[in-house]
């Protein structure tokens, strides 16, 4: 199965300056990186993410309940590995017991 993404620029996926200025509007509402907070943590996100892949549909790239915030390690290895997978790295608190 070919991506949709191949042979694509970050422009023509949707990330011009439309998605930019979506992109900063969403994170001065939402700072904080959802994951980070599920754990307790406190985060600056910096990354608006896709909660379900929109694979270049338009409708669902723009719909914002679609969006969340999350930090960089969160979008690229966590979430990244999610999607590859379907499985999302164990992480373990100080007492040794998991927390996602």
């Amino acid at each position: 199965m070919t991506s949709w993404r191949k042979g694509k620029s970050t422009s023509e996926r949707g990330y011009g300056g439309r998605w930019q200025k979506a992109r900063i509007a969403y994170l001065r509402l939402n700072p904080l990186c959802v994951l980070c907070q599920a754990r307790g943590e406190v985060t600056l996100a910096q990354v608006v993410d896709h909660k379900t892949p929109h694979r270049g549909d338009p409708a669902l790239f723009w719909d914002s309940s679609n969006w969340q915030a999350l930090c960089a390690t969160h979008h690229n290895v966590d979430k990244a590995m999610l999607e590859k997978s379907g499985r999302i790295k164990p992480t373990f608190g100080i007492d040794g017991w998991p927390t996602t």
